[in-house]
């Protein structure tokens, strides 16, 4: 299946929290179901307890806007979200821009 990395506390923030945009300095003409990968580095030291390093859930891509009235809209392009659905914890190695992780098919 798809992925995307995304730091932390980003990724938590779109599985957990309602962050309905991505927001990437690239566009992208995927579209459709892709695991959160949430990403080994982070912004803030107090986020540490967040998990890293693994898939964290899915959302699915509906659009790729180059503007948005979203409160999260701040890239030059950004990756509409809907229906974040948490998954167990799996350690896995993340990547730039989107990759596959076969051993998943959520």
């Amino acid at each position: 299946m798809i992925a995307l990395s995304i730091r932390q506390p980003w990724a938590w923030l779109i599985i957990n929290a309602g962050k309905d945009i991505e927001n990437r300095s690239w566009p992208t003409r995927f579209r459709g179901r892709m695991l959160v990968h949430a990403g080994k580095g982070m912004t803030k030291s107090e986020y540490e307890e967040l998990p890293r390093g693994g898939v964290i859930g899915s959302v699915e891509v509906v659009d790729c806007v180059s503007s948005h009235d979203s409160p999260w809209f701040f890239g030059k392009h950004g990756f509409l979200l809907r229906d974040p659905k948490p998954l167990p914890f799996l350690p896995s190695k993340g990547r730039l821009g989107f990759f596959d992780i076969p051993e998943i098919g959520a």
